[in-house]
């Protein structure tokens, strides 16, 4: 007779185990969905506070002022009757960050597009830790090291500009002074913001998917063709992104600018003679000084960096939605 071995019946499913579960699930997916959604509407929250803060305290200053607040050149909220106006840092404020944006996204870039695709992985490394450690030097430090070895040294590169491309309106130097102007700014903020337009569009040359490069390269593509086909394409947006995450820091930056600009309210097409002024350089030099009237005047004038930022940010983001395919609409 065989033997027969009896069939072992699998144990039951642990069901209520399983309820449990997907209950604390739940309670986590909610738990997780409320505060999302809390930190929404806080970040809405203090957005909205910072606005009717600044509004308010504008609106006191702009009804007690006898000139025009944007067109007018000077800037005397203590006089009798009270004076002032933004031209002027409004015009500062664009200028040097132009000139840095020009200056330094064409260099983040290409230092972004050496780590992530030419350089042996023994240098990329190392490099790319030197370029974000200068997002660590605090603004006091690059306005120190700008008005020490800047500025005596553009002094030269000021002349240079004079003789060869003075024909050109913006770099004629017609004033005798120290190198204390918007370009030597503009020079400054391109150097602080470098580190944060390379990093950004660094990691995301980066996420290029390899088939694309490899694709490209069986059809006989050079590493340039490839790149310009394959790497720029996927990384516009990024690359976007980054620039206005540059482009915010060089608006609102303020000690590296006080240090190293010399202010006056003059509007001058001759980038290199001295001279100018920012929003937020103005705020910071006067804002101790002034009386009450005269800060409600300073927060006028934050209130349209403020908008400023707003305007910038928002273009931005039409610009990457207008390319659906990356701007991550699609994903």
């Amino acid at each position: 007779m065989a033997s027969t071995t009896p069939i072992e019946t699998p144990p039951a499913p642990p069901v209520a185990r399983k309820r449990a579960g997907t209950k604390s699930g739940r309670v986590g997916d909610k738990i997780f969905l409320g505060l999302s959604r809390g930190s929404g509407i806080l970040l809405l929250v203090i957005m909205a506070s910072i606005a009717v803060f600044l509004t308010y305290r504008a609106s006191l200053a702009v009804s007690e002022n006898e000139g025009n607040f944007f067109t007018t050149l000077d800037w005397n909220p203590a006089g009798d009757p009270p004076v002032f106006g933004i031209a002027v840092l409004l015009f500062g404020t664009i200028v040097s960050s132009v000139i840095a944006m020009a200056i330094a996204v064409p260099v983040a870039v290409g230092i972004a597009l050496f780590i992530s695709h030419y350089a042996p992985r023994k240098l990329a490394a190392p490099l790319a830790y030197v370029v974000d450690l200068l997002a660590a030097v605090p603004s006091i430090v690059y306005g120190i090291w700008g008005a020490l070895v800047l500025v005596p040294y553009l002094e030269g590169l000021n002349l240079w500009l004079d003789q060869f491309f003075g024909w050109t309106y913006l770099f004629e130097k017609t004033e005798v002074g120290v190198a204390r102007s918007l370009f030597t700014v503009g020079i400054l903020l391109a150097i602080m913001i470098l580190p944060i337009v390379t990093s950004v569009s660094r990691e995301v040359f980066l996420q290029v998917p390899r088939m694309n490069e490899e694709a490209a390269l069986a059809l006989g593509a050079t590493r340039w063709e490839v790149i310009r086909l394959s790497v720029l394409p996927f990384g516009r947006s990024g690359v976007i992104s980054a620039s206005m995450l540059g482009l915010g820091r060089a608006l609102g930056e303020t000690m590296a600018v006080a240090t190293v600009l010399s202010p006056s309210f003059i509007i001058s097409g001759h980038l290199l003679n001295p001279g100018g002024g920012t929003f937020a350089q103005n705020i910071a030099a006067k804002f101790d000084e002034a009386n009450e009237f005269g800060r409600d005047a300073l927060i006028a004038s934050g209130l349209v960096l403020f908008v400023l930022t707003l305007l910038v940010n928002g273009a931005a983001r039409l610009i990457i939605a207008r390319r659906k395919e990356y701007s991550g609409a699609n994903a």
